[in-house]
Order: C-alpha cells, then structure tokens, then sequence
C-alpha cells in the first residue's frame, strides 16, 4: 500500500497542483459572486438537474434522462440571456482587477484633494438649503455612455458651479453630474434606476438611480435628498446615508485613493 502511494506521489507534477490550485481559486471566486444573489438559485437547480440526469443514465431510465439533459443544454443557453447584467457585471469586476490597472495616474494628489473639498462643501450647503443633488465620479469602470445622455460640461470642479447646476430652476437640475478625471465632465444626465426590491420605500427615485448606478458599475455617487436635506453616499451597491460634510470627506478619501500610501493630507473642516 505504501509502494502504491510513494508511486502515485511520484507521478504528481508540479503543474497538476497550478492546475488544481487555478480550478479552485476560480470556482471560489466563482461562488462567491454569486453568493445570495438571482443566479445562486438558479445554479442550484442546474446541480439539481445534472444530478438527476446522471442517476438516470444509471439507472437506464433513457426517456428521462434525454429530457434532462436536453431541458440542461437548453438551460444552459437562457442562463446567458437571463443574467446577461449579473455576467456583465462579473466582467467588469474581472477588468477592474489591480492586474489590469495603470500604474501611472493622471490626477496628483492635490487635485483630488480640491475636488473632495469642493464636492463636499456644495452637498454641505446644498444639505442646508434642501437642494436635491446627485453627483457620480467615475473611477476605474468607464461611464462614457452615461455622459453622453448629458449635456457636456467638461469643466473644473468647483462648489459655486455644483450648485448653481442643481439649483431647482436651473434646466440640468433633474439629472446626475459625472465627474472624470477631476473634470465636471456632463450635467443632466441619466442614470439606469436599480431593480432591487428591497430598497427602502421611503427613498425616491435619487436614492434608486444611484444604487442602480454603483450596481453596473463602480462609480462612486453623492446624493442630496430634496425633501431632507440628507446626505448619502452609494458605492458598490451600498448606500450610506444621514453623513455630515466631515463623514463624507472621510468616506470619499477612503474610496478614491486606492493605494494604501495615498494619503489626502488637510483635515480641516469642510
């Protein structure tokens, strides 16, 4: 018995373990993503039918088990077109890998620094006012076609021309602003609202197309609700809501520099 195992360990390369090692790490990743989501039932009933279909090969039950395995090709082919947003989805979070980052950035740390202040001093005084705002700004997962239902803005961030935007009489005040690049890029634009059904009921259609923004994307979005004055922040399908001007700043740093050693330095008030 002893022969048997040194002989089968002798056969064992190296390349077998990457081999098994990168199968795994994929089916982790794999099930983790779609970990209490539409398409964590629907994989289970595809196991289901697989199992099934394989009892009745052995059992020879020929009828039922053409069914099955037809009823899983089949399957198979709807589970492309059911969850074609949760595969698009899957895809971007694979393209947004730190592997597929540019190590060079475009933006200096003093400039996100002032774009953060000025973001945060308008939705402090749009807060008091009550004056509804949704601000989205862009970070790895290119939103072109959200600006392009805009109207084009493309100039420097600044709190007097955030406000000015949505003040209520102003025409682009219905829509989100898209921040690329430390660049007020559009105004007026519009964003996909979310489908989740247990969203809260108390938040309006704001609150709903920024979640359904950061649920396609991960974008991070400010929003000013216009019957509160409250300030919430949406990231990676989350909102966090009742922020202060200081809570805010803090929350957008952490969001917006990646890198560990990034630090925005200044920490007076806002």
């Amino acid at each position: 018995m002893m022969t048997y195992i040194l002989d089968l360990i002798s056969e064992i390369r190296f390349t077998y373990i990457v081999d098994i090692l990168i199968i795994a790490f994929v089916f982790y990743k794999v099930l983790g993503f779609i970990k209490e989501t539409r398409a964590e039932q629907l994989v289970k009933g595809f196991l289901i039918i697989l199992i099934v279909s394989k009892l009745s090969e052995w059992a020879k039950l020929y009828a039922v088990n053409y069914v099955l395995q037809s009823t899983f090709t089949i399957g198979l082919i709807a589970l492309v077109i059911l969850f074609q947003p949760e595969l698009r989805k899957a895809l971007e979070h694979l393209g947004r890998s730190q592997i597929f980052l540019m190590t060079n950035r475009k933006n200096t740390l003093d400039d996100l620094n002032k774009s953060i202040n000025e973001i945060v001093d308008a939705a402090g005084v749009m807060s008091r006012k009550k004056i509804g705002a949704l601000i989205v700004i862009e970070r790895t997962t290119g939103i072109n076609d959200i600006i392009e239902t805009g109207t084009v803005v493309d100039a420097k961030i600044s709190a007097d021309l955030l406000m000015n935007i949505f003040y209520p009489k102003s025409p682009l005040h219905d829509g989100a602003v898209v921040i690329k690049n430390n660049r007020l890029m559009a105004a007026g634009c519009l964003l996909p609202l979310s489908a989740n059904k247990y969203i809260s009921k108390e938040l309006g259609t704001r609150h709903r197309a920024a979640m359904g923004m950061t649920e396609s994307s991960d974008a991070m979005i400010v929003i000013v609700s216009e019957e509160t004055g409250h300030i919430s922040m949406a990231v990676e399908g989350k909102l966090q809501r009742f922020l202060d001007s200081k809570t805010l700043k803090e929350l957008m740093i952490t969001t917006l520099c990646q890198e560990k050693e990034m630090k925005v330095g200044g920490d007076e008030d806002v």
